[in-house]
């Protein structure tokens, strides 16, 4: 079956369509994806603008619009942390299902967690062992660990790379001061979340998805997006160390080009490589694998495993 999945971010309103089944791989068809930030696009508050409001519905309407013109049998649709967290968050789901018929379903920062930690288990599979999982978002950071298929610990903490650009990183490129001071406030969150997930410890492997890692990953000197899914990348503590010390010197101008590296998203790499690092060192991580399989994945498999039960 052709089912689609509504992903509203907290960088990006992504539309992805795959050729499914229940025990199947789902194969991609039709990938398509709206910048809207809004993670950063926030008032004092801590309400989304009324302009990021604006362009989240034209964004939602066009991709439902692109996922039926594909003929998909079912669109899920999920939104995470940048609506989950917003002060006018139930304002802005009801206008979405007021102006485009689109339902968004608020998925927690822990079944975040949980799905893409259930992505990661199917694509290195059982082989993989006791698996510990990081996924660094626009808003969030997720951690899960465990032996199954879903986690025995899913954590979710407000760590996102655009979060903690927009609260933290205020100059481009950031002042060394400025670094320091994101970098111990993210230690200091982190010490509760590790203080639980280590005891899981020993892990057969450690594994990150999402954006953020993939980027960090090239910059290390991982294989590039067009050497294919398959292709075996890794980041190590010490390679990311130094990529740090490298981008942290650079203006986002200068970021968007290097090879790997997002234009739009070139301003949040510094606030990534922080929470990377201090999350590796922290957990006692010396070296990763990247999964190209993540929380979309995640939650398409989930479904199709729902259709028989």
């Amino acid at each position: 079956m052709r089912l689609g999945v509504l992903d509203v971010g907290s960088n990006t309103v992504h539309l992805l369509v795959v050729d499914a089944y229940r025990g199947g791989h789902p194969w991609p068809l039709h990938s398509e994806k709206s910048a809207l930030r809004l993670a950063e696009r926030l008032e004092p508050d801590g309400s989304i603008a009324a302009s990021a409001v604006d362009d989240l519905v034209r964004a939602v309407d066009t991709a439902q619009k692109s996922a039926r013109d594909l003929g998909t049998e079912g669109l899920i649709t999920l939104a995470t942390s940048a609506v989950r967290d917003a002060s006018n968050g139930e304002e802005v789901l009801a206008r979405v299902h007021a102006e485009t018929g689109i339902e968004l379903q608020v998925l927690s920062g822990e079944d975040e967690a949980r799905l893409t930690f259930l992505a990661v288990r199917r694509w290195f599979g059982w082989s993989a062992g006791k698996l510990l999982v990081l996924d660094i978002g626009g808003g969030s950071l997720e951690i899960a660990a465990g032996v199954d298929e879903l986690p025995d610990v899913a954590v979710s903490m407000p760590l996102g790379a655009g979060r903690l650009t927009r609260d933290w990183l205020g100059e481009d490129p950031p002042t060394d001061a400025g670094v320091e001071r994101l970098t111990d406030y993210v230690t200091d969150r982190l010490n509760e979340a590790a203080a639980t997930v280590t005891k899981l410890a020993p892990f057969d492997r450690v594994v990150a998805t999402s954006k953020t890692f993939r980027t960090l990953a090239r910059l290390s000197g991982a294989a590039p997006s067009g050497a294919g899914l398959r292709v075996p990348r890794s980041l190590s503590l010490t390679g990311l160390h130094q990529t740090l010390g490298f981008v942290r010197r650079l203006p986002s101008t200068a970021l968007a080009e290097l090879d790997g590296v997002s234009p739009r998203r070139a301003h949040q790499l510094v606030a990534g490589a922080v929470v990377a690092e201090s999350t590796m060192w922290r957990l006692g991580v010396r070296e990763l694998d990247i999964c190209p399989w993540a929380l979309r994945e995640g939650v398409i498999l989930r479904y199709l495993d729902q259709l028989g039960e």
